[in-house]
């Protein structure tokens, strides 16, 4: 992955605040500005402990999403200039669903500019789904979960690439990223059980894709 820098970002985005004292003097000449900085932690510090420790998983999930590395640099470099400008909002215990929640919504913005069919296509995948919604758990031990764990990461990654987008993503977030169900839901904006059935039918999917190009 390439890491694009964010500094000059961070440094676009930081307000300027002015004491009331003097209309040309900062606020942070004051004498006491530097022991509250010391004790609050500024926007940056936030985002750095809060943010980029996700930027391996947001560039996965953005990668899977649009199936290309460099789509997949912008996406996370517009989501990063997002979520800096709400870090504020953000509660310390919850940053890795919240930042995957930016992620995932900024790459479906890129899909809607660039390749308006993709998001059809989920549009209908959806509305077919609010009628057949398959019961049970999907992480239940079957013959197809043992075949899956047993496939080469290659004929896995391509399989899982074939599968349409609201399959494929739940995948990712709940096999590769490891998201319990709640959070998959709260990623993705559907119900839990909209989440199990996507996660069953898209490792059916899988299992057939496997099967149909074993030797």
């Amino acid at each position: 992955m390439t890491v694009v820098s964010l500094n000059a970002g961070r440094d676009a985005l930081r307000p300027r605040v002015r004491s009331g004292n003097s209309p040309g003097e900062r606020f942070d000449q004051d004498p006491g500005f530097h022991e509250i900085e010391n004790t609050v932690p500024s926007q940056d510090d936030r985002f750095a402990s809060l943010v980029l420790p996700h930027l391996g998983d947001a560039y996965s999930l953005a990668r899977w999403i649009t199936g290309s590395r460099t789509d997949a640099e912008d996406v996370v470099q517009d989501a990063c200039l997002r979520a800096f400008r709400a870090i504020g909002g953000l509660a310390d215990g919850s940053a890795r669903p919240w930042v995957l929640t930016i992620v995932r919504n900024t790459a479906y913005t890129w899909l809607r500019k660039n390749r308006p069919s993709a998001i059809l296509a989920v549009e209908d995948l959806e509305a077919v789904e609010s009628a057949q919604v398959i019961p049970g758990d999907p992480d239940s031990e079957t013959p197809e979960s043992a075949l899956i764990a047993k496939t080469d990461a290659a004929g896995l990654e391509a399989a899982i690439a074939a599968l349409p987008m609201p399959y494929r993503e739940t995948m990712i977030l709940r096999d590769v990223q490891g998201l319990s169900y709640r959070e998959i839901a709260e990623v993705t904006g559907v119900p839990i059980g909209t989440v199990m059935s996507r996660l069953a039918r898209g490792r059916n999917r899988v299992i057939k894709n496997i099967r149909g190009n074993a030797p």
